[in-house]
């Protein structure tokens, strides 16, 4: 699954770098998206594998850490990525005369800098909480990597600043992408409403489907994994819903985009046919 999911994202992102006619803000955001699949899935997978062939399940202090924190500065993104994608489809949908004044490459670099920065911003503000923890020895997680929200839990108690940085995070990690998102979607839905023929309508819908397919898929195993945990204690259950969210949905990502997607089929295609 670690394999397919390499292949297949680090594909998209050659695909696009490679032909002109997919250096559109669209593709842009697709090929960041990516590389923020690649770099997440990658801080828990190769790890789980060196543990199951050592038969260990210890992680050092600083290992842990590290994890975490590369971990949360790579979901950040691509939660702010999917909200970025949803605003593009917007505007192609809503303003398809002003597209190419509004999402210039000027403005698609700086969301893509303001993303990586509010990103490392909720990285260190997280790692900040669990550094004030000074008892780490012996500590059991109930996972395959360090869960930040599960380390949250254990580092910090009900006090003002932990509530503080619980706010922050779930308004960076769920609120405001996922209000953006909607907002998007509801405007898209409204002008696609007001097409007067169902060819327009379809081929309007169709330009943002794998989005929306990504966005079903992405926050509906993330939220499983929270409202699961909070249902159920069990630690096997959560390890399986964390699974899904951190190793199968990022593996699913490129088949959705790929097979919806005909310009990036194509392209797939005349590039594996270059490659192999």
């Amino acid at each position: 699954m670690y394999l397919v999911m390499m292949l297949g994202n680090l594909l998209i992102i050659l695909a696009v770098s490679s032909y002109s006619h997919l250096h559109t803000p669209m593709y842009f955001f697709l090929s960041n998206l990516s590389l923020a699949d690649v770099g997440f899935i990658s801080t828990t997978v190769p790890k789980m594998i060196v543990n199951l062939l050592n038969h260990s399940r210890v992680n050092s202090y600083g290992c842990c850490l590290t994890q975490m924190s590369v971990f949360i500065i790579f979901g950040c993104m691509h939660d702010l990525l999917l909200t970025m994608m949803a605003y593009d489809r917007f505007v192609a949908i809503c303003h398809p005369l002003h597209y190419s004044v509004i999402m210039n490459p000027r403005l698609c670099g700086f969301l893509l800098l303001l993303s990586l920065l509010i990103s490392l911003l909720d990285s260190q503000l997280q790692n900040l909480s669990v550094l004030n923890f000074s008892y780490f020895k012996d500590i059991e997680i109930s996972n395959f990597f360090c869960d930040p929200s599960q380390l949250l839990n254990l580092t910090c108690p009900e006090t003002f600043s932990s509530t503080i940085v619980k706010c922050f995070v779930f308004a960076i990690f769920g609120f405001i992408p996922i209000s953006g998102i909607f907002f998007s979607y509801y405007k898209i839905i409204s002008s696609i409403l007001r097409i007067p023929s169902s060819s327009g309508k379809y081929k309007a819908f169709s330009t943002c489907g794998s989005h929306l397919a990504v966005v079903c898929v992405f926050y509906g195993t993330g939220l499983g994994v929270y409202l699961g945990s909070a249902v159920s204690h069990s630690p096997r259950t959560g390890a399986v819903a964390s699974v899904m969210y951190t190793v199968v949905t990022p593996m699913l990502n490129p088949f959705i985009y790929s097979l919806r997607n005909k310009d990036l089929k194509n392209s797939l295609r005349r590039l594996c046919s270059r490659l192999f």
